[in-house]
């Protein structure tokens, strides 16, 4: 079959590679239908996530069918289509039993990591790919629920809902800031919505990207690069700062960004990837009474996010910017790696 292969730090390379097998009895096989790529993805590209081995299939977000299944799995058959999760959960070991589904235990030498398609083990920008613990990290399609918009189901929505929105405790009447108007920023922005904000203002050195997050639910939309940034926002919060800052890029300066314009007993949530440290100013923090949270998504909410997607609550068809042949993967990744030029949200595979 054929795959798109990391082969170092600015190395990928869409080739032939041997189809993957059942290996445990939980384990299933998909023929992938439709895939995306992810700024994490692009991350891995750059170097800064060691743990990925020269010689991986990278993707983690997908719908396909099942085309084999494990002696154990009995709720799932082969023909079914299916939401491949980002995580791949056990159900069994402690952090499943707690719900920290992105800490699982289970898959050998993870080391505690539930994010292991594209990561650890072979993912899904391929024509086939295992999934461990199928049971558990698949979501059968509802009708009405079209392959991509499952595939924003994957990562994206959950991981914008539960890493920008619930970790930063959004409720009725809330401002809250978006710093970072990519894919998982606005599936941030969409999610708010769920939770009564006064006003999601959204925040970005990408002007197309501010006319795009208005169509997903900003009120406001303020460019990075303006020497007054800072001072339209705190014009918008009577001069206080925001409820909930929302951190969804990854770099130290956009992480500084969210730190100067939370108010007193305000949150931060940190959605980026980070590839280096950041600055953590505790000499001014410490008397802020603000929450920092961090976290690689539980998809926990997946199933209740499925739900609003079949009935049309979300628009995520929004998100859909360009679509590709997977044999176009290549293309894909140039497109998507300069948003800026090219207007890209999410890029979509199909098989």
């Amino acid at each position: 079959m054929k795959a798109l292969v990391y082969r170092g730090p600015g190395q990928k390379s869409w080739e032939d590679v041997p189809e993957p097998r059942i290996q445990q009895p939980t384990d299933i096989i998909v023929k992938i239908a439709t895939t995306t790529i992810c700024g994490t993805d692009l991350h891995i590209l750059k170097g800064d996530v060691p743990a990925v081995e020269r010689g991986r299939i990278l993707g983690h977000e997908g719908v396909g069918t099942i085309s084999e299944i494990g002696s154990a799995v009995t709720s799932l058959a082969i023909g079914d289509s299916v939401i491949i999760s980002c995580i791949s959960a056990c159900g069994h070991c402690d952090y499943c039993k707690q719900g920290v589904f992105s800490h699982c235990l289970g898959e050998e030498g993870t080391s505690g990591v539930g994010w292991i398609l594209g990561h650890l083990i072979d993912g899904t920008q391929a024509e086939f790919v295992r999934v461990p613990y199928a049971e558990t990290s698949v979501y059968k399609i509802p009708d009405g629920v079209t392959p991509q918009e499952g595939t924003l189901l994957s990562d994206i929505l959950p991981t914008g809902h539960e890493i920008g929105v619930q970790y930063g405790a959004v409720k009725p009447g809330d401002v809250v800031a978006v710093v970072g108007a990519g894919p998982v920023g606005l599936a941030a922005i969409t999610t708010a919505q769920l939770y009564g904000p006064a006003r999601v203002i959204a925040i970005d050195v990408d002007r197309n990207r501010m006319e795009q997050a208005r169509l997903f639910g900003a009120t406001d939309g303020i460019v990075s690069t303006d020497d007054d940034w800072k001072d339209q926002v705190m014009a918008l919060t009577d001069g206080l700062g925001v409820d909930v800052a929302i951190e969804a890029v990854g770099i130290p300066e956009t992480f500084a960004m969210v730190l100067d314009i939370v108010r007193p007993a305000g949150h931060v949530a940190n959605a980026g990837v980070h590839g280096r440290g950041v600055d953590l100013p505790l000499d001014r923090l410490w008397i802020s009474n603000i929450t920092i949270t961090t976290g690689l998504v539980n998809t926990n909410t997946t199933g209740t996010l499925l739900k609003l997607v079949a009935q049309k609550k979300l628009p995520v068809d929004q998100f859909v910017s360009h679509s590709f042949k997977l044999d176009e993967i290549e293309q894909a990744y140039d497109i998507f790696s300069r948003a800026a030029e090219t207007k890209a949200l999410k890029v979509m595979l199909n098989a």
